[in-house]
């Protein structure tokens, strides 16, 4: 078990667990204000471009390819005479120019008409073959990024195992295909409290019962035995709110399709730790062989049976 420290502002409500903000694959994250940071510029575009959902990449994209085009036929509209067969003024027949000149498609029916109209389409032309490489090659390593579709248990679950009391969730892959020399991670992270009084965010890697899968392709049960030595050893509910507890688990491998090296990410709150309670059963095995999953109740929980 290996623990580190971060820096960690006290909280407002020292006894309530803080509301956190879920990003990404349910990581729960706490908002961030970052204030006196240096702003990124143009360094970080990119990256910038390709962490928007779709809907929003291609939002932009659209919107900035318009905006340029519009510039370009205010352009056009400043000389009357710059466009051939174009009302003197015409913001919308500039606009088609535009938008027929960066694209390189031509009907002969507008056609730049003096010195000035040629500048503004060399100009314009020069913009487009340097834009339009750079807005496919954004469509393509975003189309093209690795990802990893791996469904997390809602909820983790504390309850004995082979009489050992056991931290466990579930994690599925929902491709029909193979993630190679999966690996799971798991940390915890609480607050602690130095003898001189500094509060701080401690981090503590659990051990697993089984760390690596040669291949995953199903489901897989993650088990952390709370022994001695676990930071869970003792803990209950009220606990894990007090200390506003949190466990992020992370799952790395080789996508079996692509050779692509793949992760995901959950984090439960202490809300998501159920104790006493153990997962309904999901997998079956048929008569004929088929294994069968009902993701229907892959989140459902039940009491802990009493022992005998």
């Amino acid at each position: 078990m290996q623990n580190s420290r971060t820096d960690q502002p006290r909280r407002a409500h020292p006894g309530r667990a803080p509301r956190f903000a879920r990003q990404g694959t349910g990581s729960p994250i706490p908002p961030v204000v970052r204030l006196g940071a240096p702003r990124p510029g143009w360094r970080d575009i990119y990256h910038a471009f390709l962490v928007q959902p779709w809907g929003v990449f291609l939002g932009i994209l659209v919107a900035l390819y318009l905006l340029l085009n519009l510039a370009f036929a205010v352009l056009y509209t400043l000389d009357p005479h710059a466009v051939a067969n174009a009302r003197p003024g015409a913001l919308l027949d500039a606009l088609f120019f535009s938008l027929e000149t960066m694209s390189t498609v031509g009907y002969g029916e507008l056609y730049p008409a003096d010195l000035y109209g040629h500048s503004v389409v060399s100009l314009e032309i020069v913009v487009g073959a340097l834009i339009i490489p750079l807005v496919t090659g954004l469509m393509i390593a975003k189309f093209t990024l690795p990802t990893a579709r791996v469904l997390f248990s809602r909820y983790a679950v504390v309850n004995r195992f082979e009489g050992v009391p056991t931290l466990m969730f579930r994690v599925a892959n929902m491709r029909n295909n193979q993630i190679i020399e999966a690996r799971m991670k798991l940390t915890l992270l609480r607050d602690a409290e130095s003898p001189e009084g500094h509060r701080y965010r401690r981090m503590f890697d659990l051990p697993l019962a089984r760390e690596n899968s040669p291949f995953f392709a199903l489901s897989w049960t993650v088990m952390h035995p709370i022994d001695d030595a676990s930071p869970f050893n003792g803990m209950s509910a009220e606990d894990c709110r007090a200390e506003a507890m949190q466990l992020v688990a992370i799952l790395t491998g080789i996508d079996g399709t692509t050779s692509s090296i793949v992760y995901a990410r959950h984090g439960y709150a202490p809300a998501d730790i159920q104790f006493g309670r153990v997962f309904a059963d999901v997998v079956q095995v048929q008569e004929d062989g088929t294994v069968e999953i009902d993701f229907r109740h892959f989140d459902a929980t039940r009491p802990e049976a009493a022992p005998a």
